[in-house]
């Protein structure tokens, strides 16, 4: 007989009565033995609670085994599901036979106690069976499935970009290189540099920044599509907004404009939340308990409440006239900072905030120039405690503009020749946006480190497991 998760037993609408006999199997959360019983705590991390498996004295193994039984012991209970005498659940398992598949050393270190989440890091390999890190892995999952969803039902299809690129979307060389030559004595060219025609690829080539310029190909075909993948930043920003490797959504439209690309992404961010809503109740409930007393009520700001817009010109305008002070000035022309996002979110709007025409000199060269030549079609989805949460712009279409900017931004027009074809043959105006994931799984979990959103996170200096 296979074994049942314990989430689908506590899901029965009804007890089946001693005489049915389930399997389950998982670790145990806690033990407390009596002198005439045990009671053990189970959970196999389908969902955040576990089920109480009653275990009597009469089994055979009582005494010699299920007696120092302890925590993060993993076992398999054979039983009756049955009514629980409790109010903290409905069923529990009355155990007909406890088999011990994993028992645990004395330094087995997750208690039956709190441990900071820096603690937690450094055992990157067992925190996931804590309550808070497997919540957090549960949203995730539920996240995940609501964006593939969410883009599925809107005609986008799924394109799986690459992970070696030559191309930086960015243009700002922050790039963790990919090479196969000797890096104590690598192939030198006259000059004295070194040789990447004799590497792997015969080019110098890096992890990727974003899939969206190979977005761009796609949508120029199929004129809906999505990647959903890793990306990397070799930005040395040790803070607990920022990870060298981290999960980017990005989808791409042909044939929109900023407005349909602002409406896409406030659609998709309502409907992804609401779908994690109604998946992770529980989960979602500890973490307005214990992390973070606001994530309901945020939540439920973005799914019900429509989203303020204002342009950059007038969200400095409001800044400069809050009276506040901020670590860092506001200034037409400057970029603004998490400070100024989570003020104009959390003081002056009380919801999202979709800001968008900002000044060409701080956004990306392949953003869209407006007719005033000082901005550009971008925007910025804010949201409070998190700030930004999505980046998108509608791309320049118009193949001479786009030259330019990249010979500002000091880019190969050999190296982007491709790019500069999708203007030549085709081209129409497109638009798109970029999604932190962990970002959005921070805002849905109230998690105040990134770090503690991803199972195995990458940052600088530290690369474990």
């Amino acid at each position: 007989m296979l074994a049942e998760q314990v989430k689908e037993l506590l899901e029965r609408t009804s007890p089946t009565g001693v005489e049915e006999s389930i399997i389950v199997q998982g670790w145990l959360r806690t033990v407390r033995h009596t002198k005439g019983v045990s009671f053990m705590d189970l959970n196999d991390g389908s969902c955040f609670s576990g089920i109480q498996i009653v275990v009597s004295p009469d089994l055979h193994n009582f005494d010699s085994e299920i007696r120092s039984l302890g925590t993060g012991c993993a076992v398999r209970v054979r039983g009756a599901l049955v009514e629980s005498p409790g109010s903290e659940q409905r069923y529990e398992v009355q155990a007909q036979e406890v088999e011990v598949l994993g028992d645990v050393e004395g330094d087995y270190p997750l208690q039956k106690k709190r441990h900071s989440f820096e603690f937690l890091r450094g055992i990157a390999h067992l925190r996931p069976r804590t309550n808070t890190m497997g919540a957090v892995f549960r949203v995730r999952n539920a996240a995940s499935m609501a964006i593939h969803n969410f883009f599925q039902r809107n005609g986008f299809f799924y394109l799986h970009s690459p992970i070696i690129t030559t191309s930086d979307c960015e243009g700002a060389g922050e790039m963790f290189r990919v090479s196969t030559l000797d890096a104590d004595s690598p192939p030198r060219d006259e000059a004295g540099r070194v040789d990447f025609e004799k590497d792997f690829f015969g080019r110098e080539a890096s992890l990727t920044v974003s899939g969206q310029l190979q977005a761009e190909i796609a949508a120029m075909a199929l004129s809906r599509v999505y990647t959903f993948g890793p990306t990397f930043r070799a930005e040395n920003s040790n803070t607990a907004r920022h990870l060298a490797e981290f999960w980017m959504v990005e989808p791409e439209m042909a044939f929109c404009d900023l407005k349909g690309d602002a409406d896409l992404a406030e659609a998709f961010l309502k409907e992804v939340f609401h779908e994690v809503r109604e998946a992770c109740t529980e989960d979602l409930e500890f973490f307005n308990k214990r992390i973070d007393k606001t994530v309901h009520s945020r939540l439920n700001e973005v799914i019900d409440k429509p989203f303020e817009r204002m342009t950059y010109t007038e969200a400095v305008a409001v800044l400069e006239k809050s009276g506040e002070t901020f670590e860092f000035p506001v200034s037409w022309g400057a970029d603004l900072q998490s400070e100024h996002e989570r003020y104009l979110t959390e003081k002056v709007v009380s919801g999202p905030v979709i800001v968008t025409d900002y000044p060409a000199g701080i956004k990306a060269f392949y953003m869209r120039r407006n007719d005033d030549e000082k901005t550009v079609a971008a925007m910025d989805v804010l949201v409070p405690r998190i700030g930004e949460i999505i980046g998108g712009a509608q791309r320049e279409e118009r193949g001479d503009v786009l030259l330019g900017s990249m010979k500002e931004a000091g880019l190969s027009e050999e190296e982007y020749r491709w790019y500069l074809d999708l203007r030549r043959y085709g081209s129409v105006p497109h638009a798109g946006f970029g999604l932190g994931f962990e970002r959005a799984v921070q805002f849905l979990t109230g998690m105040a480190n990134i770090r503690d959103v991803i199972p195995f996170p990458r940052v600088p200096g530290y690369a474990e497991f």
